[in-house]
């Protein structure tokens, strides 16, 4: 399966949530609650730079390994920098050697580079969490463990010694084995220190063990009960374990030190989620008694009940918000630019209930009252979206048209929307003349080749289709998208089939749990006769994504294998999802299925 545009998704189908342009210091957003973060890691100073003199030759191979870098040849560039770090014990260019080789997925060129680095900068916690966790992802973990605690433990630090150690094992790859080595790198002298707890508890968290990350929160909690960040590990773990009595310790929690926000907004966040809106609405209701001033919890109040389908009152508490940070910006003039951002985020969530009510002139309306900098640009693309929604397609060019863009990455992004809003009125041939112009003006962009080639692979212009998708390669090598997009039209078209098998490996490797590209694989092997390894792979995909294409890919595999009733279930299930799926009805054509008996 290929995907139809990668930029308009982030640019255009993102900017309905509010949560695509959240600014620093904005209200607390459902759909963002507080990130459970790790003990705040201590730096070590690092040693003196060594006294080597900038010669015309290191300059110049600097210069040579970035220039490889930029081109993605992560490799050439990794080697150009290690050999600068050997000569020069320069622990900034083995750092980059290290960085080089990360970015080219070589994991013995980055442990190497990273040997290197704590060789020249033993100081440095960087450095050692790196070759230590590289050493223990590459199978050499027996000694982690031991060096970790005979750090720990001699120590004058111990919560600097612990949060190192958590920073080391959060560096490996295999989130079990790295659990494992914490646990036996935690002595027993400071397993009462609480932040050992919490460290043991994001460790199992990491490596999908619930149960333990939750009796280790709640030991951390026990050994500080006013930790806030233990409580909120005890409810986020636990609502994997028991959601009702992770909720319900909480409220009680709560009893005792009602003052905790970011812990009340987080049971706020996943009540809400579990669309239990009046218990939600309670505790916002109560933290606005104890915390009058708070002005934010109108915000949060207002999100509740939106997403509770209560728009009325929503917009009633936004309108006061504005209001608000409109006073607030008068009156604190340096500050003006934050309320700004403030209330740009009350207008988006105003332009999605409108959207939700079907009142676009009102959506249109809220977007240009937006005069945020940092949004308008998002804001003015959103509303020629929304004006071509109603039919008005010169209404929406005149819009992008009118906009001032300020780099060549927003006239990209005026290009793909125009596009895509001729494509989607069904005018691909004006589509493909805004591409191709873009194209000519921004030959490096993939995003617009990406779009480009979809349309001419949708007209049967293949040998176009396949030119562009080489181009991306070759610009972004790191482009899972484009590997994925040309193997699977070979192997759709049943053509090249070893060149479609290497470009879905490298795709799958770049992005192993990506449902467009599993369903891909899963197509090739069926093309290839493998139908088992088919069925393995669609059904990841189907898991992660229930569309109708996949439903068809499955559905056609089980039907050639005779398992043809649970074909027709697919196959139902898909039509339930996107009952006009082209794909998905051809092929109930193609096999004599009628929709109407496939469900």
């Amino acid at each position: 399966m290929k995907r139809i545009s990668t930029v308009l998704f982030a640019a255009v189908v993102g900017m309905g949530t509010p949560s695509a342009w959240s600014q620093a210091g904005a209200p607390l957003l459902l759909g963002e609650p507080p990130v459970l973060d790790p003990a705040e890691r201590i730096l070590l100073r690092p040693g003196e730079l060594p006294a080597v003199r900038l010669t015309a030759d290191i300059l110049y191979r600097i210069l040579a390994a970035e220039i490889a870098a930029q081109r993605g040849e992560y490799g050439q560039a990794t080697e150009y920098m290690y050999s600068l770090a050997r000569e020069t014990s320069d622990p900034r260019l083995a750092k980059r050697a290290f960085q080089f080789a990360m970015a080219a997925r070589d994991l013995g060129a980055a442990l190497r580079a990273a040997k290197q680095w704590v060789l020249v900068s033993p100081n440095d916690p960087d450095a050692v969490a790196s070759s230590l966790a590289l050493s223990a992802s590459s199978g050499q973990s027996s000694g982690l463990a031991s060096n970790l605690r005979e750090r720990i433990e001699s120590a004058s630090n111990k919560e600097r010694a612990i949060a190192e150690a958590a920073s080391i094992v959060g560096k490996m790859s295999d989130k079990r084995v790295a659990y494992e080595v914490l646990e036996n790198a935690l002595p027993d002298s400071v397993r009462s220190i609480p932040l050992a707890q919490l460290a043991l508890a994001d460790a199992a968290w990491q490596a999908e063990d619930a149960v333990g990350a939750l009796e280790a929160a709640r030991e951390a909690l026990r050994l500080a009960p006013d930790s806030e960040m233990a409580a909120q590990r005890v409810l986020e773990y636990g609502l994997k374990v028991d959601s009702r009595a992770a909720i319900r310790d909480t409220e009680e929690y709560i009893k005792k030190y009602p003052d905790m926000r970011r812990l009340r907004l987080l049971l706020i966040n996943r009540l809400v989620l579990r669309h239990e809106f009046d218990a939600a609405l309670a505790h916002v209701a109560d933290m606005r008694r104890r915390a009058p001033e708070d002005f934010d919890l109108l915000y949060t109040e207002a999100e509740v009940n939106a997403r509770a389908e209560r728009y009325d009152r929503a917009k009633e508490l936004l309108n006061q918000y504005i209001e608000v940070q409109e006073q607030r910006g008068s009156a604190l003039p340096d500050k003006a630019s934050t309320a700004g951002g403030d209330e740009s985020e009350a207008r988006l969530l105003l332009v999605q209930i409108a959207e939700k009510q079907g009142d676009l002139p009102e959506a249109v309306r809220q977007l240009d009252l937006i005069d945020d900098p940092s949004v308008r640009f998002q804001a003015q693309i959103h509303k020629a979206v929304l004006i071509s929604r109603s039919g008005d397609l010169e209404g929406a060019r005149r819009t992008l048209q009118a906009l001032e863009s300020q780099d060549d990455n927003e006239r990209s992004v005026v290009a793909l929307t125009l596009a895509s809003i001729y494509r989607d009125s069904g005018r691909s041939e004006e589509a493909i003349k805004v591409l191709e112009k873009a194209d000519a003006d921004l030959p490096e962009t993939p995003e617009i080749k990406y779009d480009l080639a979809m349309l001419y692979e949708r007209q049967g212009r293949y040998d176009d289709f396949e030119r562009l998708m080489r181009q991306i390669i070759e610009l972004s090598p790191d482009n899972a998208n484009a590997y994925n997009s040309l193997g699977y039209t070979f192997a759709d078209r049943n053509v090249n089939l070893d060149e479609a098998e290497e470009l879905l490996e490298q795709a799958l490797e770049l992005e192993p749990d990506n449902p467009y590209i599993l369903d891909s694989v899963g197509w090739y092997l069926y093309r290839t006769g493998d139908y088992a390894g088919a069925v393995e792979y669609l059904r990841r995909s189907w898991y992660q994504l229930p569309s109708g294409e996949v439903a068809a890919h499955l559905g056609e595999v089980l039907w050639m294998m005779q398992r043809k009733d649970e074909a027709r279930e697919i196959w139902k299930q898909g039509l339930d999802h996107e009952p006009e799926n082209e794909v998905l009805l051809k092929t109930l054509k193609r096999f004599g299925v009628r929709p109407e008996k496939a469900r």
